[in-house]
């Protein structure tokens, strides 16, 4: 599988490694090619062997910042460094089988002209292979693991993640030949993002606000749209409802693009959770390392700080949970903070 590697139709920067954008006959083609170096290897009639698929490694050891040279955003990357599946490894035989089920049904999808969501792939995956795809965190793995070998972007998959986000205020949307959205006069829900990142590349943007605020929590962002804050201080609301998904980094990088001279604020949580939220729409995020420049935004962060503790009553503080300090030591050693 040296070969794939070292091709020029997975060629990448050795010190910089990014998912391309491609057409679906493009990344079909990736996919024979993969194909017809496993059976070169399996058919050698001096050492035939199962060969091992080699991933750009999305691990901290292999991830970076760069600054951009046009603007002031920051983006998580990943260097030349891979790391393996393997058939004859016990403890990653079936990651190994997951990449190849996956692919296999990309390749069928991209074949019949279809997007598909991450959940509606699980489910076909669970019904054609129940014995490697018990859960969805095992998709959500080897689509990575697929990005990582063919460094194409998800999208160019035909896989779509599930969006949860949804924004409101002053922003009228306009996709070709639909009406307008003027996303200042909805209801306290605001407009539901697609999951669709094809749609929101050709969405026409218009607005005259003077902020974008990014919250965490979806009940604060009804809050502040039930409020219509945007009358008064003229914002753009958006809100992933937790942990950003791809869509809503996707459009908000969208709008930090067209409104360059938009500054961009997060409200989040004052914990680790709220922290590492914020750091992903600030940076990317290492798993998805392969394509974090195309979602990262110069988030400033809005809310509390360490001065302002002395304020609150001892009453409102929680103690960490375990989830919170693995985040917090996740957050310390990454080069995030570091910077």
């Amino acid at each position: 599988m040296a070969d794939v590697a070292a091709a020029s139709l997975f060629g990448a920067d050795r010190r910089l490694c990014s998912a391309d954008i491609l057409a679906p006959a493009e990344v079909r083609a990736r996919i024979e090619v993969a194909v017809l170096n496993f059976l070169s290897a399996l058919a050698s009639p001096t050492s035939p062997a199962i060969s091992v698929l080699p991933l750009i490694s999305r691990t901290s050891a292999n991830c970076s910042l760069r600054s951009s040279l046009l603007s002031d955003v920051s983006s998580v990357y990943l260097s030349y460094a891979f790391c393996k599946r393997s058939l004859m490894r016990e403890n990653n035989a079936k990651a190994f089988v997951r990449v190849w089920k996956v692919m296999e049904m990309c390749y069928k999808i991209l074949g019949e002209g279809k997007l598909v969501h991450q959940r509606e792939l699980f489910y076909k995956l669970l019904s054609d292979s129940p014995k490697y795809f018990s859960c969805q965190r095992h998709v959500n793995r080897a689509i990575q693991d697929v990005v990582s070998l063919l460094r194409c972007t998800r999208q160019s998959l035909g896989v779509m993640a599930s969006s949860r986000g949804a924004l409101i205020g002053r922003l009228v949307l306009h996709e070709p030949d639909e009406e307008q959205i003027d996303c200042s006069i909805l209801g306290a829900s605001g407009h539901a993002i697609t999951g669709d990142l094809n749609v929101l590349s050709k969405l026409n943007l218009s607005s005259d606000a003077r902020y974008i605020i990014v919250m965490e929590k979806d009940a604060i962002f009804q809050r502040l749209a039930e409020d219509r804050l945007y009358n008064q201080l003229p914002c753009i609301l958006i809100t992933a409802k937790g942990y950003p998904d791809i869509a809503t980094r996707f459009i908000l990088h969208r709008l930090s693009q067209t409104f360059p001279n938009m500054p961009i604020f997060a409200l989040v949580d004052w914990n680790p959770a709220g922290l590492a939220i914020l750091c992903t729409y600030k940076y990317g995020s290492i798993s998805m390392g392969l394509e974090s420049y195309r979602y990262a935004c110069n988030v400033k962060w809005l809310g509390l700080r360490g001065d302002d503790l002395q304020l609150i009553p001892e009453s409102a503080f929680q103690e960490l949970k375990p989830r919170d300090s693995q985040i917090a030591k996740s957050l310390l050693s990454s080069k995030f903070l570091q910077s």
